[in-house]
């Protein structure tokens, strides 16, 4: 019988001074506000209990002028999860807010792609503004885990856990993977930045942080495909997400992502 798992989004950052400018390749109004928010999620059930990204730091949200609501250490602990005891971490990639908190998890095994690793440490490196994304000590960071006999590479679709699967899309980075997961209400995708936001994946309007757009593009019908419809993509800093699914226990920065959708 096929597991089901709950899901969950925690918010414990946030960016209000942003516009369509920085969201879209092709904005339809250049100065409209679009604030854009930060994400960690937990997968979870009787059995385990699996972080999706580790988000990150203060010293990061300062360098990089974010507001940091809570760590994502503490905001995982308002829902019970102890993060120096979670076991299995997922990097969907390597940029700064997706892999700056690993020292959260210090008992963690991380799961990434073979090509994002490949990526962040490889020639692509020497450009200036492809490298502006990644904070070389969280890539530093990830070359000690591996050596701690901490990193579990996986090279395009592999099974993770009963039920749950990585499946490697690219685009945003060079081996950006999702986290396809069965609920209650069917197969979830935790999509990472392979779509920011909902507006990216629904109108094909790409977001210009990226490596390979026509990859991107063909990656949003994977995440179609691998999901069991559009509210099953769930974006990776879209502020929606805490207003179409219910709180966790009447968190309203903690919202539950295998129950329906509330509008």
């Amino acid at each position: 019988m096929q597991p089901t798992y709950e899901v969950l989004a925690f918010r414990y950052a946030t960016m209000q001074g942003r516009t369509q400018r920085e969201n879209f390749i092709f904005p339809d109004d250049h100065a409209a506000p679009m604030p854009l928010d930060y994400f960690v999620f937990a997968i979870r059930n009787s059995e385990r209990t699996i972080v999706v990204d580790t988000g990150f730091d203060q010293a990061s949200a300062q360098r990089r002028g974010r507001a940091l609501l809570c760590s994502p250490k503490e905001i995982l602990a308002q829902a019970g999860i102890d993060a120096a005891r979670v076991e299995d971490v997922i990097l969907t990639h390597l940029h700064w807010d997706h892999a700056g908190g690993l020292d959260f998890f210090p008992n963690a095994v991380f799961h990434l792609q073979d090509s994002e690793i490949s990526f962040a440490t490889g020639r692509c490196m020497c450009f200036t503004k492809l490298r502006m994304p990644f904070d070389v000590e969280h890539v530093v960071g990830t070359v000690r885990a591996l050596y701690a006999d901490r990193i579990r590479f996986h090279d395009g679709a592999e099974p993770i856990a009963p039920g749950i699967t990585l499946h490697l899309i690219g685009g945003h980075s060079g081996g950006i993977q999702v986290v396809r997961v069965p609920t209650k209400r069917g197969w979830v995708v935790l999509a990472g930045d392979t779509a920011h936001f909902w507006a990216n994946i629904r109108n094909r309007n790409p977001f210009p942080i990226v490596v390979d757009v026509g990859r991107m593009m063909r990656g949003y019908e994977t995440l179609e495909h691998l999901a069991d419809g559009p509210d099953h993509i769930i974006p990776g800093h879209d502020p929606l997400i805490l207003k179409r699914f219910p709180a966790c226990e009447g968190n309203t920065e903690i919202v539950r992502l295998d129950a329906a959708p509330v509008t």
